[in-house]
């Protein structure tokens, strides 16, 4: 009994990770709660998409398992107490929570957006949307965090005060010989 309470301690704590030390609480767990919330959605509706069997819809059908598919691996990664008696499922989760946060966000977007394109419907919209909201939140998280007020002050004193002085900053080089416009008339021609 005791190696089931230690892999269900394991399972619901998750792995912990230095790096996501300086992101919100919010944001951290508002991004896995929309992913399981997400991952439920998008494999109920997957079924429901299934349905297009009956009026032979191959379409629908193939969204509906890609759906299907889609939430299964999203619940895995976010929940994997869900998928327990699973094996490979805790090793899976713990190698995409080593990777970047940026990893994570864009495989999210590229899985929802197929089940969409074969099956533009309600069901396959709101339930890939989800994952794809959870996506985006996981590719603000990567961003990491904004600077201080402080901080941009002090940028923006640092920029005006080097473009006062005529001096640019390195990454203000788009125009670096630009000389001023003015009017140069026709050439003379001798001969008219």
């Amino acid at each position: 009994m005791e190696g089931f309470a230690q892999k269900m301690t394991g399972l619901v704590a998750g792995p912990t990770d230095a790096a996501q030390s300086d992101i919100p609480w919010y944001l951290r767990y508002g991004a896995r709660g929309l992913g399981i919330f997400g991952a439920f959605f998008a494999i109920l509706f997957g079924f429901w998409n299934c349905f297009g069997v009956l009026t032979i819809n191959f379409s629908s059908v193939l969204s509906g398992i890609l759906q299907i598919l889609v939430g299964i691996l999203v619940m895995s990664i976010e929940a994997p107490v869900c998928c327990m008696f699973i094996d490979y499922a805790q090793k899976f989760a713990q190698t995409v929570e080593s990777r970047p946060q940026w990893w994570r966000a864009a495989g999210y977007c590229a899985a929802a957006i197929p089940p969409v394109l074969l099956e533009p419907g309600l069901a396959s919209i709101f339930g890939c949307g989800l994952i794809f909201a959870t996506g985006v939140l996981y590719g603000m998280m990567s961003l990491g965090k904004k600077a201080t007020l402080e901080q941009m002050r002090q940028a923006a004193a640092a920029t005006s005060s080097d473009n006062r002085n005529g001096t640019m900053r390195p990454g203000n080089n788009l125009v670096n010989n630009a000389q001023p416009l003015s009017f140069t008339p026709p050439p003379y021609d001798s001969n008219v």
